[in-house]
């Protein structure tokens, strides 16, 4: 399938994980110049580790094309070597100003049941939710909190396909590259004509893996963790990208959260006007 460049904003980076039943490696995601969602993979961990190479918010341009191996149309494969930074991450003055403007043309799901419904009506996989309050964050330890070597397998055999990759670096980052002990589910709710309905998905933004890495020698970490996430993002005007696994079609995952502040009442007045 032909191949072209595409400028494309970075919205998501999911934390990796190796499972072949449950979830899928790393993927990219984020919208491009005509508000479409598409979806990147395999993009290697050195590529995607926190405040490396390319960050969320941020303009990129690079070679992609339509995945084979996978129907779902929002998922394309992207050619490494052509990846191009344009500029820096969109700045956070204005009450995001800049970065409400640049997403303002991909639709906005007013509850999950919506997009669930658009998901078997239109084949859509990837979607921005708007929940109305987020009741809770549910965490629970992992079986295994380490990597066997059936996982980095796995993982670097999904980042290596098509030889795109540098495979020793790939297995340098992946050994820095630590597996999170624990499952992250928010718990959210939503209005719609339906009326209220209440949603439990997992978590798999990179910023939440971060997140936990940053704060898991304190003995209070979960309650911080969750005084991010619920408390602090609470207070702002969330956005979840979510996204179906390609094995698991039916299922759905929070791979990214986005949380500007929320309008003061004039701007928010304004802004309904056009």
């Amino acid at each position: 399938m032909a191949s072209d460049h595409q400028r494309i904003l970075v919205l998501c980076k999911t934390y990796p994980s190796p499972s072949a039943r449950y979830v899928e490696t790393s993927c990219v995601a984020g919208m491009a110049e005509d508000g479409r969602l598409v979806r990147l993979f395999p993009v290697p961990f050195r590529l995607v580790e926190d405040q490396q190479q390319f960050k969320k918010w941020q303009w990129i341009s690079a070679r992609v094309r339509r995945a084979q191996d996978d129907a779902r149309p929002e998922s394309h494969r992207i050619s490494v070597d052509t990846i191009q930074l344009e500029g820096e991450q969109l700045p956070l003055d204005d009450h995001w100003i800049a970065r409400r403007e640049a997403i303002k043309a991909v639709p906005v799901f007013e509850s999950f049941t919506d997009l669930d419904a658009a998901r078997e009506s239109r084949g859509v996989t990837l979607g921005l939710v708007r929940p109305t309050r987020l009741l809770g964050m549910d965490i629970k330890a992992v079986t295994n909190p380490d990597w066997t070597e059936d996982e980095k397998a796995k993982l670097l055999q999904e980042q290596q396909q098509g030889n795109l990759f540098d495979a020793v670096a790939d297995q340098r980052s992946l050994k820095t590259l630590k597996k999170l002990p624990f499952d992250f589910h928010y718990r959210y709710a939503c209005e719609s004509a339906a009326g209220t309905t209440e949603h439990t998905h997992k978590l798999v933004d990179w910023e939440a893996g971060a997140l936990y890495w940053n704060i898991h020698r304190r003995s209070d970490w979960q309650a911080a963790f969750r005084q991010k996430y619920i408390t602090e993002f609470g207070a702002k005007d969330v956005l979840f990208l979510l996204g179906t696994i390609h094995r698991f079609p039916k299922q759905w995952l929070i791979v990214s959260v986005l949380y500007p502040p929320r309008l003061p009442d004039v701007l928010a007045r304004q802004q309904a006007l056009f």
